[in-house]
Order: structure tokens, then sequence, then C-alpha cells
């Protein structure tokens, strides 16, 4: 009887990592359950806190929803110069550090923002940007655009054969072929999208705060950094994790198939839909993206004489962290994907359940008995950073590996590799695309986080999100301008540097 393809394969290691993802997601959630202060319960701010939480991200969610299905469709239906590009800066939210998107639209939106001031000079009352509001205008900000590159991967999937069907017979495009496809596609999108509003705690320490603008992960924060409430903060960080993991769970299983068919992959010619009305919605679009950016280099390049050493200190140590979490986020996702098995697969999506916060809640718990946690916030920020990145780079990875596994593997086992050869010598080179894209990935999403390190660093361990964010608490604006430019573009020069990497050499079989 033969061997299956994934015999030769090396298990340990991903058996090692499952286990300290386990550790790192369930470990800690035991740590905060045991520390949890039941009896107290929770108080009336708190379950404002969560109703603001599920609310914020039902609203966010729905309207990234509703605003991305005019973009993809305008997308899909126009051919254009410059339609890569725009299509390519769909995905820069999704990169960009939280902190500096919120940057840029209070450089919009905010007091001396753009808007305010063209209100201003017609006699219009100012708007603030502070509060629920600012809180869904930045989710939409971040995840309108990720939703769009959802929908339009469902919209160009659906063959040109059946437009070329639906034109010659007149029948209804938009009820035949479009929603059936975002009957698929969009709960799916709008579970990712709620999902990741529930466990954005830089937008709500930036933009909400106060008692009716404040979410779980902010009041988690709170209670540890200014209470010292360690069993208020747990008990807040178990209702977190429940809140996630139920979202999470939904979000897995929402997925649907399009069982259309397939077609020959013909262009897809579209005859129907009006020019203009597709060109005005991918100009505001472009302009809702681009404007904040904008601002941001405007305002950065004035302010970098203001940036003093601490700041770039603080962004080494943030480069520092940022490769690390992706050399292990990395490792971690490639020994998963060369385990394989269902418990490949649950571990992979179970930092999803998990947030920033609850993570590092739990690793407060545990260590500060032990040992001051300021000592050791570099080091937890690089592990749960990597951690929390797992599910996204285990997604471009996995894909590869299966696909060398289906192409070399039985003829890997009838050879006699052994585990070792087969991973340096057939799976890693032609893993080179992959991999570099999802260290990229990790480092970028590493290098502009603000929540572990929020938790346990002081001004010896402050990274270059915390020191912009301090820079903004100050009202120094021009040199947290600065600061967000550098943080820019470190993070996306780290992305090109990975990711670019990864393509030189690499094996394309």
């Amino acid at each position: 009887m033969a061997l299956r393809a994934v015999a030769i394969n090396p298990r340990w290691p991903g058996g090692i990592v499952a286990g300290l993802v386990l550790a790192l997601t369930l470990g800690t959630l035991c740590a905060v359950g045991l520390r949890a202060d039941f009896l107290a319960g929770l108080g009336v701010a708190d379950w404002a806190a969560v109703r603001f939480t599920v609310l914020q991200a039902l609203v966010s969610a729905l309207v990234s929803c509703l605003l991305a299905i005019p973009v993809a469709r305008a997308l899909a239906r126009r051919q254009f110069r410059g339609r890569s590009a725009i299509i390519t800066l769909l995905g820069a939210p999704f990169l960009l550090p939280v902190i500096v998107a919120v940057l840029g639209l209070l450089s919009v939106f905010g007091r001396n923002g753009i808007v305010n001031n063209a209100l201003s000079a017609v006699g219009l009352p100012e708007v603030s940007i502070y509060g629920f509001h600012g809180v869904v205008l930045a989710h939409v900000f971040f995840n309108m655009p990720l939703v769009t590159r959802f929908i339009l991967q469902g919209w160009l999937a659906i063959p040109s054969e059946r437009f070329r069907l639906a034109a010659s017979l007149g029948a209804p495009v938009g009820r035949l072929l479009e929603w059936p496809m975002l009957r698929s596609v969009l709960p799916s999108a709008f579970l990712v999208v709620f999902l990741i509003c529930l466990t954005s705690f830089a937008v709500a320490l930036t933009l909400g705060g106060g008692p009716k603008a404040t979410t779980v992960e902010l009041a988690i924060y709170q209670a540890l950094r200014f209470d010292f409430d360690l069993g208020r903060a747990a008990l807040l960080a178990l209702l977190q994790f429940g809140i996630c993991a139920i979202a999470a769970i939904f979000a897995w299983s929402a997925t649907q198939r399009d069982e259309g068919g397939a077609g020959l992959d013909r262009a897809v010619q579209r005859w129907d839909g009006g020019v203009k009305r597709d060109a005005i919605i991918i100009v505001l679009a472009a302009l809702f993206l681009l404007l904040p950016l904008g601002m941001i280099v405007v305002r950065g390049v004035a302010g970098i004489p203001e940036l003093t050493v601490d700041i770039w200190r603080a962004a080494l140590r943030s480069i520092l962290v940022a490769v690390s979490s992706a050399v292990l986020c990395t490792g971690f996702a490639l020994a998963l994907a060369l385990r394989g098995g269902r418990l490949a697969s649950v571990v992979g999506v179970l930092p999803l359940a998990a947030s920033s916060l609850v993570v590092g809640t739990g690793l407060f718990l545990i260590v500060y008995p032990f040992v001051n946690p300021a000592r050791l916030a570099l080091p937890i920020t690089m592990l749960v950073n990597a951690v929390l990145a797992l599910p996204f780079v285990l997604r471009s990875i996995g894909p590869a590996v299966a696909k060398v596994e289906a192409d070399f593997g039985r003829l890997g086992t009838s050879l006699g590799l052994s585990s070792r050869v087969w991973t340096w010598r057939i799976v890693l080179p032609r893993l080179r695309q992959p991999l570099g894209f999802g260290a990229g990935l990790a480092a970028a999403l590493s290098m502009g986080d603000l929540g572990v390190i929020a938790l346990f660093a002081g001004d010896a361990q402050e990274t270059l999100p915390l020191a912009m964010y301090r820079l903004m608490g100050a009202y120094r604006m021009e040199a947290a301008a600065a600061a967000a430019l550098l943080l820019v573009a470190v993070s996306f020069s780290l992305f090109w540097f990975f990711d670019r990497g990864g393509q030189i050499g690499a094996q394309d079989k």
C-alpha cells in the first residue's frame, strides 16, 4: 500500500508551534479566568462598553459592505488606465499602521482639518470626529477597501460566458448573476470586518474614550494601566474573548461557494451600467483613501526637523520587534502548514478569536508576580504579534505547501527522502514567494501594533507607534505627523523588502 504524499513532512515542529499557540491563546485565557473577579461582576460602565463595542462593530461592518458594493461593481465593469494602481491602493489600508491612518483622518476631519476649515469658510457648524461616528469612520476607512477586494474577486470570478448569455437573452444581470455572487461573498466579508472592528484598540484609544465611546479593549487597558484593577481587567478580557470567539466561529462557517459552473477564462465584457456613475464612484473612493494619506505626507515632511533622538530610538525598537515577529510568524506558519491536519487548521484560526489586549492581559497576570512586566515588553510584543498575524500568513503559505505535496509528495516518498532533505531541497525553494509575502505582511502588521506594547512598555521600551500616540496626546501634531511618515515609510519598506526577497530567484514550478 502506497504511503500518503505528506508522510515525509516533518510533524514535530508543527506540534511544538501548536502547543505554543494554544498556550498563548487558551493558556492566557485560563490565566485571565483564574484572576477574573466574578463576584464583583461588571458595572454599568462595563456593560455600556460591551454595547458600544458590538454596536460600533455592527455599524462599521454594515457601512463598509454597503459602500464597497458600488465601488467593486464599478471597478469590475470598467477598464481604464490606472485601474490596477487603484486596485493595489485598496490593499494599502490593511498594511497601514492604525495610528497613522487615524492621524490622517484627523488632518481631514479633525478640528483644524480640511472639512471643518471648509465648513467654517461657508459659515456652517463644525463636525467632531471624536466619539461613535469617528470610530465608525476610521473603521470604514480601513475595512471598506478590504471588502471591496473581496467582492471584486467575486465579480471577476463570474465567467464572461454568463454575461454574454444574459446580454443575448436580455436577462437581468443583477438578479441572475450579481446577487447570487454577493449572497455568497458578503456574509463572510461582513463577519470578518465585524471581528476586526471588535478588536480595534488603537482607533478607540485615539478617537473614542469617555463613558459613551469606550470599547471593551479600551476598558481593559484603563483597568490595567490607570486603575490597576486586575480582577476587573481579567473579567473584561474573558468577555472580550467570548465575543470574538463567537464572531470567529460565524466568520469561519459563513463562506459559501458559487456553484454556477466554470467558464473559459475569457475577458469579461459588460454592456450594462452608466460610465459616468461608475467614474464618479471610483473617483470618490480614491479620494477617500488618498486624501488622508496625502495629508500625512504633506504634514510629515514639514515636521521632520522636530524628530528627536528618542523617536529614532523608538523606530529602531519597532524595526527589531517587526523583523523578529516576521521571522517567528513565518516559521510558525511553515511548521503548521507542513504538519497539516485538523489540529493545524484549528490552531491556525484560533488567534482570530483572541486580541492583543486579551493575550497581553493574560501574560501580564502571569509574569507580574515574578518580574516587572516592562522588562519583558519587547520580547512579549514580538511573540504576541507573531501569533496574532499567524492566520494571515498561514493563508498565504498553506496552499503553496499543499501544491508541493500534491506535485512531488509521492515521488519524494518513493525515493525515501528524509524529512530534512524534503523540506530544504524540495519544499522551501518552491515557497520563496509566499514566504516572502507572508513575512512582509507580518512585519508590516507588527510595525504598526499599539496593543501589547501599550500595556507593558515604559519610556525605555517605547516603540514608534507608542511614541507617536504620546506626541498626539501632547498636541505636538507636527512631530506626530513626521513620526507617522517615518512609520509608514518603514512599514512599507519592510513589506517590500521581504516580498521582493521572496521573488528573487523563486522557482516557479
